[in-house]
């Protein structure tokens, strides 16, 4: 039952995730771009899952490339994304595509999951070594504040219908570990299998919270020089109690 993390959940994570709202945020990014002279033409979204925010900068006109760690992610972004969205498996902290692009993305706290900062400011640098010059890292991370309280009731349950038919009954329960400075989701699902029977499996996902404070040296180290760290969704300085920061940094 109990699954690496971002396996089994392939499967039914759009159907939990329906209501993200990845146009929206594609719009806050563009803008952003837009606002400091770059019209983006390409782009690559880091840690792209299943494509639900690849799928929204493909919809704006832009080329895409979209990369993950889970080959079972991206086996459900290649069913929902054009042919000509490329797809590659790759880790965020060493991936080298062998291009550049005028935008690089990497949004819904998926950088939390690289645990140190080493890891994080590795992939930082990889993202600003795929950018060319003038271009724009996009991303998002929890704060530390947001991982020590990432819900409220330290939990979130429903069900959710998909494509099939079938239902999906989900309770995800979550953690701080103030011993190791992590954040600890025990993601639990229970899915009908279409014969009467249930599937159940568990997948522990662990993130770190990373504050403006510890972001600016590893975007430093990562080669870039100008950057900016906001709130969604209108740019505002972030304050003390701000759960997730948005980073845009330039090459």
């Amino acid at each position: 039952m109990q699954r690496p993390p971002f396996t089994a959940l392939a499967a039914v994570y759009d159907a939990i995730m329906a209501d993200v709202e990845y146009d929206h945020w594609v719009d806050f990014v563009l803008t952003y771009a837009r606002d400091g002279g770059l019209e983006a033409e390409t782009a690559l979204d880091l840690a792209c899952g299943t494509g639900g925010f690849t799928r929204e900068l493909y919809g704006t006109g832009l080329r895409v490339h979209g990369l993950d760690g889970s080959a079972e992610m991206l086996e459900v972004a290649r069913e929902r994304l054009p042919a000509d969205v490329a797809l590659s498996v790759g880790d965020l902290r060493t991936f080298d595509l062998g291009e550049t692009f005028d935008l690089v993305t990497c949004v819904f706290d998926s950088l939390n999951n690289l645990l140190t900062p080493g890891d994080l400011g590795a992939a930082l640098g990889r993202a600003r070594a795929h950018l060319r010059p003038g271009g724009l890292l996009a991303c998002d991370l929890n704060t530390r504040l947001g991982v020590r309280e990432l819900w409220e009731g330290s939990q979130i349950e429903g069900l959710a219908d998909l494509p099939d038919g079938r239902e999906v009954h989900y309770h995800w329960s979550h953690h701080y570990d103030p011993g190791t400075e992590l954040g600890v989701v025990q993601a639990f699902c229970r899915v009908e299998d279409g014969e009467g029977g249930l599937d159940e499996f568990v997948e522990e996902h662990r993130e770190r919270g990373y504050d403006p404070a510890d972001l600016e040296p590893l975007l430093a180290g990562a080669g870039f020089t100008r950057w900016e760290i906001v709130e969604y969704p209108d740019y505002a300085p972030p304050s003390a109690d701000t759960a997730r920061v948005w980073v845009f940094a330039w090459a």
